[in-house]
């Protein structure tokens, strides 16, 4: 039903009987998007062109058509009022301590630009509950606005397309805000206190250390504690914090509870260097785990993950430490049990990719942690670079936008402000498990670091910040000025705190500094010699036959695609023929350890089909488009086997699944890339995590990298996993490379990294050689034995050799198709399949088979800059006791040819020089 107004135009039927604020404020947002997806009526009253909303409304309800503005057109005004507000409050927010805002910087908030004035302040109009009422006086209305969006909270949250979430905030926004009560108040007032004294301390007796303070973001220990104090009241089991420089050690000190004497004892670099840690690191890239204590007495364990100065990095790597405890989980009930924070800073924030990387991977299936809350320590500076030079957005934190992360910015001088935020965030992220933001606006009191004289670069900024005070003596002068406190509370308090730091700075001067030793020597792998531990990986034939029966012991009714289940019914016919291929072998090391009780995660892009189409570990319903998983119906004694495809991300995927395997040991965690060179985009973290996180921070982590490996004709992209780069990364045991050659290798390898492996893995896998006739081995191989570092040449009476011939991956079968061609018994070939740990003994001893005069070679596909060669031939040199030629391709700037003819060429010259 409808009615005219006095302008001619149909009223909808809300309208006719007061404002519903809800309905016209849900209609206008969907005629914005889509004017058909409204009834006629509101077309009706919102028909003008989309531009400005405020003047939408006024050309839509007639003003200036006929001069007259009955009671429902002047009601979606001020409901189009109240919509602007919560959609643009945010921009004249008071959120900077160094700037004042006022409304006069939106123009699209006055009242004039919804055909309003200050003369109808007094008039009453129906506003639905708006504030708690059912009428407001305009000018009430408009202080209710200003009070609600525009003190020092700016909420920005009508991007978010769901009504319910909208609905959630604005009934938390637009409400009375109580403040705290003296309890809080002394919390708060604490807490700022330990930040400030445990800063200036170190400012005072550490003069020119570099340590990223938090000086003129204090607040950022209030926000904290909000949010821990907040996780223990609802049950979450532990927090997990990301995070970089900034503020580190005051987190570390007044969250973590890591002791003050530790703290001190770094910077007065009494370090062992005895220590297994390595070399170490810097204190502020440090990681620690301990326990939060509130003043209350609630307590939760809570970590800060170790970080280099790749910034943003972290964010992946503590998302999957926290997957990792979540799915340790004993009761999988869906409540995400550990809260993820991290922490960034506002130029990293808007300037790394890696940041959007995490945000999209929020709420994907196999990397959702339940929501994240997000704290933007936002300087207004990145070192030397302003806003105008960082980002294109107004804010640095736009780039949340793309998930439709509500995002409160919050003035970090207004400390009740910011704990109110921090609570609001929590409940929001246990409402909807989705990632949060805030952004806490502050500012830098020192320069990068503090050896750095910001004022030669922002010499007016630094005028505003040195005439400032601190925000713990502001926020305490505001409570003794409102009677709240004492000003003889507030002098206490701090000087018990600084009393305290004095006792640390005194017993951490009376520890013995430690004796010198010499650099720790090199010893085991590190030294050429692998592991002496080894479990045994053969299993019997009933297990093998048990794990293969799953893969066409199909659910009743389920229809496979026709091109994919015969390669399943080949799987079983392979282990009677004695002819196990490469998907197969993979099939049985993962099975086989889910039947030991060892889950097991795979991740990549494309990875549970596999990018060539062999490993179908989930397997889609042809008719319904229903999803297997056959590895999963091996029973309910098996562990969990949880295979899925990546985002199309190399960088936060890898860190993702470094973070999980380093929080689950127990488990077998593979990433694998599409094609191994796409390795390439997350070369930060193979560089600061993986090569080197032991030798820093003492942290292990045995994440498994499966990057397809090797030169068909298919270009400079997809044939090189670059394995030269991770070979020049390998000391003292921090990892394994490895390139075996038979499915059964393979096999026994990926078992062995199970459970042996306290390390990454990087495994060069194959690509045309997975459905190789040769590529294939035996039952026996699977039922017997063990991962093989170097394959001997059976094939040849080694006192008649003349040539031995030393490769790796694919391109011994090429070699050994040549021979067989040419009858060449005088030319052995033996296989490399570990490139590290270095098989010295192993390979000392295959030599030693072949006659001295024998000549050595080293034959690869890649060019001779690349590959193995360079990392091998020192270490050839020195076992063979003589000269070790190379064979391959000449030195190249691009891993191969672009044209697969020129390839063919080049691969036929290559072998046939090997046997000249």
């Amino acid at each position: 039903m409808e009615s005219q107004s006095r302008t001619g135009r149909p009223v909808p039927q809300v309208l006719e009987f007061g404002l519903n604020a809800w309905v016209v404020d849900e209609q206008w947002r969907q005629y914005l998007h889509d004017p058909a997806s409204v009834d006629q009526t509101w077309r009706d009253f919102f028909a003008a062109p989309a531009s400005l909303p405020a003047q939408q409304v006024r050309t839509a309800t007639g003003a200036g058509r006929d001069g007259r503005d009955d009671a429902a057109v002047r009601a979606v005004r001020v409901a189009a009022l109240v919509h602007a507000y919560r959609v643009r409050g945010h921009l004249v927010a008071d959120t900077d301590p160094l700037t004042q805002r006022s409304a006069a910087g939106c123009p699209e908030l006055d009242l004039t630009a919804f055909g309003l004035d200050d003369e109808a302040g007094a008039e009453e109009f129906a506003v639905d509950g708006f504030a708690g009422h059912a009428t407001m006086r305009l000018k009430d209305v408009l202080a209710a606005l200003r009070e609600f969006y525009c003190r020092t909270v700016g909420f920005e949250y009508m991007h978010i397309q769901d009504s319910r979430e909208r609905r959630w905030i604005q009934q938390r926004a637009e409400g009375p805000q109580r403040r705290p009560d003296r309890a809080g108040q002394l919390q708060i007032l604490y807490r700022l206190g330990a930040a400030e004294a445990f800063e200036t301390f170190l400012q005072t007796k550490y003069v020119g250390h570099k340590r990223y303070s938090l000086e003129g973001g204090e607040s950022a220990i209030v926000l904290l504690d909000a949010l821990l104090r907040r996780a223990i009241k609802d049950g979450v089991r532990e927090a997990v914090i990301g995070m970089a420089h900034r503020g580190r050690l005051n987190v570390l000190a007044n969250i973590v509870g890591k002791s003050y004497a530790q703290l001190f004892h770094e910077f007065e670099d009494a370090v062992d260097i005895r220590s297994v840690q390595g070399s170490g690191d810097v204190k502020y890239h440090l990681g620690a785990a301990g326990t939060y204590r509130a003043l209350d007495g609630g307590t939760i364990p809570v970590s800060v993950v170790a970080n280099p100065s790749h910034l943003e990095i972290v964010g992946p790597v503590a998302q999957g430490v926290v997957r990792a405890k979540q799915d340790r989980a004993a009761d999988h009930d869906g409540s995400f049990p550990v809260l993820p924070v991290l922490v960034h800073g506002d130029a990293a924030f808007a300037g790394q990719g890696v940041v959007a990387e995490t945000l999209n991977m929020s709420q994907l299936p196999g990397y959702r942690t339940g929501g994240t809350v997000h704290v933007v320590v936002n300087n207004q500076l990145g070192f030397t670079t302003l806003p105008a030079s960082g980002r294109s957005g107004t804010y640095a934190t736009d780039v949340a936008r793309m998930v439709e992360a509500p995002v409160f910015h919050v003035n970090g001088d207004d400390p009740e402000a910011v704990d109110r935020v921090a609570r609001l965030a929590f409940d929001y992220r246990r409402e909807f498990h989705k990632d949060v933001v805030i952004d806490l606006i502050c500012y830098r009191r020192h320069g990068h670091s503090e050896v750095d004289d910001p004022s030669i670069t922002q010499p007016l900024m630094y005028d505003r910040i040195d005439a400032r005070a601190s925000v713990r003596t502001l926020y305490a002068d505001a409570l003794v000025r409102r009677g709240d406190i004492g000003e003889r509370q507030v002098d206490g308090a701090r000087r018990n705190y600084q009393d305290h730091l004095e006792r640390a700075f005194a017993e951490t001067r009376a520890l013995p500094a430690p004796a010198p030793a010499e650099d720790r020597p090199r010893t085991g792998a590190g030294a050429g010699q692998a592991p002496a531990r080894r479990t045994p990986t053969a299993i019997d034939e009933a297990t093998a036959r048990q794990v293969i029966a799953s893969q066409t012991g199909l659910p009743r009714g389920f229809t496979v695609h026709p091109r994919v289940l015969p390669q399943l019914r080949r799987r079983a016919e392979t282990l009677d023929a004695d002819r196990v291929d490469w998907a197969t072998a993979e099939t049985l090391a993962i099975g086989s350890l889910l039947l030991q009780g060892v889950p097991v995660r795979l991740a990549g892009q494309d990875s549970r089909r596999g990018t060539f189409g062999q490993r179908h570990a989930v397997l889609t319903d042809r008719r319904t488009g229903a999803e297997h998983t056959p590895l999963g119906s091996l029973g309910p004694h098996a562990a969990g086997f949880a295979p899925y495809d990546s985002m199309l991300s190399e960088l936060a995927a890898l860190a993702f699944e470094y973070g999980y395997a380093q929080a689950r040991p127990d488990a077998l965690v593979l990433w694998e890339a599409q094609f191994g060179d796409f390795a390439n985009g997350a070369q930060t973290v193979v560089d600061e995590y993986i090569a080197s996180s032991e030798q820093k921070w003492g942290q292990r982590s045995a994440v498994t990298l499966l990057l397809p490996h090797g030169l068909e004709g298919q270009g400079p992209d997809h044939s090189s996993a670059r394995v030269e780069r991770f070979l020049q990364l390998c000391a003292q045991d921090n990892m394994t490379v490895a390139a075996p050659s038979l499915p059964g290798n393979y096999f026994h390898l990926l078992r062995q990294q199970a459970l042996d492996g306290r390390r990454p893995l990087v495994v060069l896998t194959p690509k045309s050689m997975l459905r190789s006739k040769a590529a294939v081995s035996a039952l026996a191989e699977f039922t017997g034995g063990g991962f093989r570092p170097v394959l001997p040449d059976d094939t040849t009476d080694p006192a008649r050799v003349t040539r031995v011939l030393l490769c790796s991956g694919k391109v011994c079968y090429d070699l050994d198709s040549h021979r067989h061609a040419a009858g060449s018994a005088d030319t052995a070939i033996v296989r490399v399949e570990r490139l590290y740990p270095f098989p010295d003994e192993e390979l000392t001893a295959e030599l030693a088979r072949f006659p001295a005069a024998a000549d050595v070679r080293w034959v690869q596909e890649e060019p001779e800059n690349q590959g193995a060669w360079s990392f091998v031939a020192p270490r050839l040199h020195r076992l063979a006791r003589r000269a070790v030629d190379y064979v391959g391709r000449p030195e190249a700037p691009a891993p191969a040819a672009g044209s697969a003819r020129r390839h063919a060429v080049e691969q036929k010259t290559l072998v046939t020089s090997a046997f000249r």
